[in-house]
């Protein structure tokens, strides 16, 4: 049985083997740091029964007006607890957190184009591509840059899905653009 647990700093050295994937961001202490002051209700892990933590969720709230949305900086579960639900566990529980004490529009979240495992995942929960950001993963001098697909999920406070468009793989926009 895995739990759900908030994430504390100290847990930062204890999450190496869940992030050890090379589809897994990795930050340094201090982003990691910031989301927790920040963020602390949006940032939590799963833990088996010894006490491992298994998976997490580190997500934030951003924007304004009808673009006031959660977000999913980073979900990662550890490669032998893949497949039994930690994912949907972790992504409901940011869901529930940004809709309440939030009042969260949608959740968003960036993933690379190429990730066909993780896109179909995501849709699995509800989510769909709103638009695709062209070059948003790459080196400062522009070599092998990948795209990423902004996926999103409404939630009740968007009653009429105005967060959410048709065919969003084909409308491209710049990384500036993502920010405005």
């Amino acid at each position: 049985m895995t739990s759900l647990k908030p994430f504390h700093a100290t847990d930062l050295f204890r999450v190496n083997a869940v992030n050890l994937d090379v589809l897994t961001e990795n930050y340094n202490i201090s982003f990691y740091l910031s989301y927790l002051a920040q963020w602390p209700s949006l940032f939590f892990s799963t833990e088996n029964p010894q006490g491992e933590i298994t998976g997490y969720m580190m997500g934030k709230a951003e924007g304004r007006g009808k673009e006031w949305h959660g977000h999913v900086t980073c979900l990662s579960v550890a490669a032998d607890y893949r497949r039994i639900g930690l994912a949907r566990t972790l992504v409901e529980n940011l869901e529930r957190r940004s809709e309440d004490p939030y009042d969260a529009y949608f959740i968003d979240l960036f993933v690379r184009a190429s990730n066909a495992l993780a896109i179909g995942m995501y849709r699995k929960f509800g989510y769909s591509v709103y638009r695709r950001v062209v070059g948003y993963y790459g080196s400062d001098d522009g070599v092998d840059n990948e795209d990423a697909f902004d996926m999103r999920k409404p939630l009740k406070r968007d009653k009429n899905r105005e967060s959410i468009r048709q065919d969003g793989e084909n409308f491209r926009v710049r990384p500036e653009d993502v920010y405005l």
